[in-house]
């Protein structure tokens, strides 16, 4: 076994599917995993002793795709092949393309990252627990607001699943019961994973651009990276599902165990080709050397930059090595509980690799996306130093 930091917090009390991890443990299926012939055979390999249907990877060197692969099936329960053009469900790995097109909002001058909420939010402010109301979106988007991971109430989390009102109502109806829940520590302080500061930063968004969240994504990310095969929630039709317990999921899920709910949209629920997560990732690598085209050189530094006592930047987890090998490393793991997708980025070597499965860890896709990247991750970066003796 081979293991790396994990800065997530604890998922005893978390809903299934809004789960997120910032850190990697990595599990070989194989010692000699990836030394299979080609990445398709690499991935069919690391999907053997497992029941995951199928798996997509591509690899980013140079800052350019130099190989995509997929093995397996759309859905369990039908011979229908995946194809290099499918589109995945991503989970929390779209967090960072929502603090992008937050970005964007910040350098067109509508927002500001370090406004109070009690001025973002002022009809709230009376009735949002006092601790809140100094939590900015720098806060919010590393995770560092104090705010639990979900709405703690189960019942009401759970009625979103089926509510029939617009998402930005449904949205502002969320965030209204978030900010009268109490921290989970003081905001500010240390990191606490949390959907709803991602929910919160989307309703600040709406408000300030009377746009909804979904169309800010499409107009300020999609658009100017190209990213065609991008769309919201779970895929539909003739693409593959997500699955649990060994079968295709095929109905909307209808409470917290079965995903996430459609407001989720800025807290990761977004599908889209590999080729799409592979747009985004190759410009936050660009980026890092200051050559992005969707972002200023700040933007992409503050993205990308840990923040004060935490593994966390906005919202890429931030690793000085990863599995052995030399960093610093961009990491985001993302889960609804029927899919499991990992983007994991050397900005020094300006190598990458996205792995996505289309079922989660009851299934063994965390076995085999580990599998694969543990092959991978010796192939785009070097070894790290050998730790000082004593530390």
């Amino acid at each position: 076994m081979i293991t790396s930091p994990r800065t997530a917090a604890s998922s005893h009390s978390t809903p299934r599917g809004m789960r997120r991890w910032l850190g990697i443990s990595l599990l070989l299926l194989a010692a000699n995993a990836g030394a299979a012939d080609g990445l398709q055979a690499r991935i069919a390999q690391a999907m053997q002793g497992t029941t995951t249907p199928a798996m997509g990877v591509l690899v980013i060197r140079d800052g350019k795709v130099a190989e995509q692969a997929v093995s397996g099936l759309r859905r369990s329960d039908s011979k229908t092949a995946v194809t290099r053009d499918d589109r995945w469900m991503i989970g929390s790995t779209g967090k960072p393309i929502t603090v992008a097109m937050i970005a964007r909002l910040v350098e067109q001058g509508v927002l500001k990252w370090d406004t109070p909420l009690s001025t973002l939010l002022p009809e709230l402010s009376a009735q949002m627990r006092p601790e809140y109301r100094n939590v900015t979106l720098v806060q919010l988007l590393s995770h560092r607001a104090g705010l639990p991971e979900n709405l703690t109430d189960a019942a009401a989390l759970d009625a979103f699943f089926t509510d029939t009102r617009p998402l930005p109502v449904q949205r502002e109806a969320y965030i209204k019961a978030a900010l009268a829940e109490a921290p989970v520590h003081a905001p500010g302080t240390e990191f606490a994973y949390s959907n709803s500061g991602f929910l919160i930063a989307a309703v600040i968004a709406e408000r300030a651009t009377g746009k909804d969240v979904e169309t800010l994504m499409q107009r300020e990310v999609f658009q100017p990276l190209g990213m065609t095969g991008a769309g919201f929630g779970p895929t539909t039709g003739n693409q593959p599902l997500g699955h649990r317990a060994g079968k295709p999921v095929t109905t909307a899920p209808r409470k917290a165990d079965d995903g996430v709910p459609p407001i989720y949209t800025a807290a990761g629920n977004l599908h889209m080709r590999l080729q799409d997560l592979a747009l985004f990732a190759i410009d936050q690598l660009a980026g890092s050397k200051g050559k992005g085209k969707l972002l200023s050189p700040a933007s992409y530094a503050l993205m990308q930059t840990a923040q004060p006592g935490s593994g966390s930047g906005l919202d890429w987890g931030v690793q000085p090595s990863i599995a052995g090998r030399q960093g610093p490393v961009l990491v985001h793991g993302g889960s609804d509980g029927n899919w499991l997708a990992w983007v994991v980025l050397f900005p020094g070597q300006n190598n990458g690799v996205i792995a996505i499965a289309n079922a989660a860890e009851d299934m063994g896709a965390d076995q085999a996306t580990m599998g694969v990247l543990g092959g991978l991750f010796a192939e785009l970066a070097p070894a790290a130093a050998p730790a000082a003796p004593g530390k």
